[in-house]
């Protein structure tokens, strides 16, 4: 059984390449950061989770022993200053070590890019990583995809908030660049089968679906999908790729951090120039899949909640990672919580379907205008705000994202712990839990936060009149709507 190696697991394309992997009969181990990311998907019993970061050679060469085919698919949206040289150093660690494992094949996933046009920071980095695999002993195929489409894809809801938002669209002179959309059904595919070919290919493969679009027809062509009118798009040469992304970011959910690479990787036409990779994997016998039909797939999972991975899951620069002690009071940091207990009347199993799907459409049961206020506050901070939403309606998993919180632990039934990636000075933490009592069940609310020096006090003690009227009705309205759906059900 062939041994496959996927680094990225928690992301957007590692965390469905590997169920597939799976069930195409490969043996999968997964090298990660953040292995309690992985907690509670439904292959985690499948794999072998090694747990370390690119830059670590022995831990990277745990991960690679006895492996045979190993896929790089880590790429940091990050807008730091540092990126380009930290995601070089890692690729080259990975290509090193890879050599002295005695690995037969690199996959990496890049970006579809023309060949003499001054490429962006982002776009250039990552066809430096792919060169670095190009160069190095150990033979790679280098896959280079452009606008992936997909359920949970950022470019996705980009083009999917810029068009339901905007009834008339002031737009940047890149949506008259042609563009070649490509489903996330045929990149997965094209992944797979990389594995098996039997050839040894060092070389890079443009990969596309059959449409070749301008990216302002890929916004009507998701309106018709979504049986919206079409849009009418202005294009004006004042918009800079910055103020663009400062553009996109105020009327989508999409952060300023995914959105600058996204636009920045839009300023030239982005299309196949080759299809070699035909020679070695065969199209499916349907054709790849169209770009409205793509689009169509992608709503209709969303729809049915069955979104398996999304941008939203991506690790937030700057964000604290850290889990809340198991004793605040005792972590050795100046701490200050909010406890809320509360009896009720409903059930601890109606508490709990409330607890678990707060936030996203339904919100934080409590003075709504003060949430999205400081949503605001934190996306012009350049914070991730309140508008990432939720991947399901009413089911979260350890490492999933809820507006501006992530999903730090959940113990199903009893307990969901949130941990606040909102830019303040300190670390904060939401904790929801109920347990069953005597004639209903008891709810347990929490909030704790570690502040940072003099600023972060100073932040709590000018947020504590709010706490009284926020969390008291968050409390009041979470058991008001679980005894109102238990007298339902009656």
């Amino acid at each position: 059984m062939t041994r496959v190696l996927v680094t990225g697991a928690t992301g957007y394309i590692g965390g469905r390449l590997v169920p597939q992997l799976l069930e195409a009969g490969y043996e999968v181990s997964v090298y990660v950061r953040s292995p309690w990311k992985l907690r509670d998907v439904p292959w985690r019993d499948q794999v072998e989770i090694f747990k370390g970061d690119l830059s670590d050679v022995i831990a990277t060469r745990r991960a690679m022993n006895g492996v045979e085919v190993a896929f790089y698919l880590v790429h940091s949206m990050s807008a730091g200053p540092d990126f380009v040289s930290a995601e070089q150093t890692s690729a080259q660690t990975f290509a090193d070590v890879a050599a002295a494992a005695g690995v037969g094949r690199l996959v990496y996933l890049g970006g579809l890019h023309p060949n003499d046009v001054v490429l962006s920071k982002h776009l250039a980095s990552r066809t430096a990583v792919g060169r670095t695999f190009l160069d190095c002993p150990v033979p790679a195929i280098v896959f280079q995809a452009g606008i992936v489409i997909g359920s949970g894809s950022a470019s996705f809801e980009m083009i999917r908030h810029l068009t339901e938002v905007l009834p008339f669209m002031p737009a940047p002179r890149w949506v008259r660049n042609h563009v070649q959309p490509i489903a996330i059904r045929d990149v997965l595919r094209y992944l797979v089968l990389a594995v098996a070919v039997e050839e040894e290919l060092n070389r890079t493969f443009d990969i596309g679906g059959p449409d070749i679009l301008r990216y302002g027809k890929m916004m009507n062509g998701y309106a018709v999908e979504a049986g919206l009118p079409q849009r009418h798009i202005a294009s004006l040469p004042v918009l800079t790729p910055w103020l663009a992304s400062q553009w996109v970011s105020l009327v989508s959910p999409v952060p300023r951090q995914l959105a600058v690479p996204i636009i920045a990787s839009l300023q030239h036409d982005c299309v196949v120039t080759e299809h070699d990779i035909d020679r070695y994997i065969a199209p499916p016998e349907e054709g790849l899949l169209a770009y409205r039909s793509a689009v169509h797939r992608a709503l209709k999972r969303e729809a049915e909640g069955q979104v398996e991975t999304s941008w939203q899951t991506a690790t937030v620069p700057g964000a604290p990672s850290d889990p809340l002690p198991s004793d605040p009071s005792w972590a050795g940091h100046t701490v200050f919580t909010d406890l809320r207990e509360r009896q009720s009347t409903a059930s601890a199993e109606a508490v709990w379907a409330v607890i678990e799907a707060i936030g996203g459409r339904k919100g934080w049961h409590s003075f709504p205008l003060a949430w999205a206020a400081r949503g605001w506050i934190d996306r012009l901070a350049g914070g991730v705000g309140m508008r990432r939403g939720r991947r399901h309606p009413s089911r979260v998993n350890s490492g999933d994202v809820i507006d501006v919180w992530r999903v730090e632990s959940i113990d199903r039934g009893r307990l969901l712990r949130l941990r606040a990636e909102m830019r303040m000075p300190g670390r904060g933490w939401l904790e929801l839990g109920v347990e069953p009592a005597e004639d209903g069940s008891r709810y347990r609310q929490r909030a704790v936060y570690f502040p940072k020096g003099l600023t972060g006090r100073l932040y709590w003690a000018v947020l504590l009149p709010f706490h009284s009227i926020i969390f008291n009705g968050m409390a009041t309205r979470i058991l008001h709507e679980a005894q109102s759906s238990t007298k339902e059900s009656i």
